[in-house]
């Protein structure tokens, strides 16, 4: 039973500028607390760069054209008014979703394995041809149709306990009845999606949380219609969007979970992927903008990896 970290220096050097909350220090503060003696199992993996190829399974021609002409030789330019460029943040953001696609590797080919994804920036707002709220590739829908094309898996799900709707992988997964998409998120709330009316051809499970909601009603939204949906739909590859600002210290949200509360969903998915796909989890980061609580949702969702 191996549990596989990928992550890569390159992720650090994606630079948000001064003030920005996605920014390395986020990185660092996870790779510390992983790198403490309570994670001796961890199978530490260099994220490779993801080829084009790979990026165009979610991502159009013009879009990934675009984001090539406006990487900066230097300085930092915006793409929008929350998602920056610096002369690193392709590669951290290749690197990211190269981490996806090498950990679905690691466990189709594997037994027993599952895998944790330390990159940044996050993805699962870029929609197929726009980035927005902090990320460049949607790594999570790459990674999922990367599992599709290459080892012809029928069904591939995504459960996202970001406290933020992850609209990009919806609007990639909206219309294909074979990827499943499930969210808790806070609403109203950036990005404005989320809605349960969005339900795209029955693959699509949205349940908002008030501010203020906290863990009984996000346990009641997992427990009593995500969790039955995602076993309804009985996946080949369960894959994770681990966003921890939820958290109770994050300043951004306030749906005020805990570490236990991330250990509860985390072993939760663990069982379902037990049940279904023989334990087969990729989950990698999404949000978590306190040091603390990220780091600390970290520890709790890798320890339940490792010992499911």
């Amino acid at each position: 039973m191996t549990t596989y970290l990928f992550t890569h220096r390159d992720c650090l050097f994606h630079d948000t500028g001064d003030g920005h909350p996605e920014r390395a220090d986020r990185l660092r503060s996870v790779l510390h607390r992983l790198d403490l003696e309570d994670f001796p199992d961890l199978d530490r993996q260099d994220a490779p760069l993801a080829s084009r190829e790979m990026l165009a399974l979610a991502h159009t021609t013009e879009y990934l054209d675009h984001i090539d002409k406006m990487a900066p030789a230097a300085g930092i330019i915006a793409l929008d008014p929350d998602t920056k460029m610096s002369p690193g943040s392709k590669n951290a953001a290749l690197r990211a979703a190269g981490a996806v696609c090498a950990a679905i590797d690691v466990v189709m080919t594997q037994e027993n394995a599952n895998a944790f994804c330390a990159a940044r920036p996050p993805g699962h707002h870029a929609e197929a041809d726009k980035a927005m709220g902090f990320c460049l590739y949607n790594s999570i829908a790459i990674g999922a149709k990367y599992a599709r094309k290459k080892y012809e898996l029928k069904r591939v799900a995504v459960i996202d306990f970001d406290v933020h709707h992850g609209n990009g992988t919806q609007s990639i997964f909206e219309t294909d009845p074979d990827l499943f998409y499930g969210s808790t998120h806070q609403a109203p709330f950036y990005p404005g999606t989320g809605n349960t009316s969005e339900t795209g051809v029955g693959n699509i499970f949205n349940v908002p949380l008030a501010a203020g909601d906290g863990w009984l009603k996000f346990k009641a939204a997992m427990q009593d219609i995500i969790l039955p949906a995602l076993e309804e739909f009985d996946p080949d590859l369960l894959l994770i969007s681990a966003g921890f600002d939820a958290h109770e210290k994050d300043p951004l949200a306030d749906i005020n979970l805990t570490a236990e509360d991330y250990e509860w969903i985390s072993v939760e998915l663990i069982r379902i992927a037990n049940k279904y796909c023989s334990g087969r989890i990729v989950s990698t980061l999404e949000g978590g903008y306190d040091l603390d609580g990220l780091s600390e949702g970290v520890n709790a969702h890798v320890k339940a990896l490792l010992r499911r």
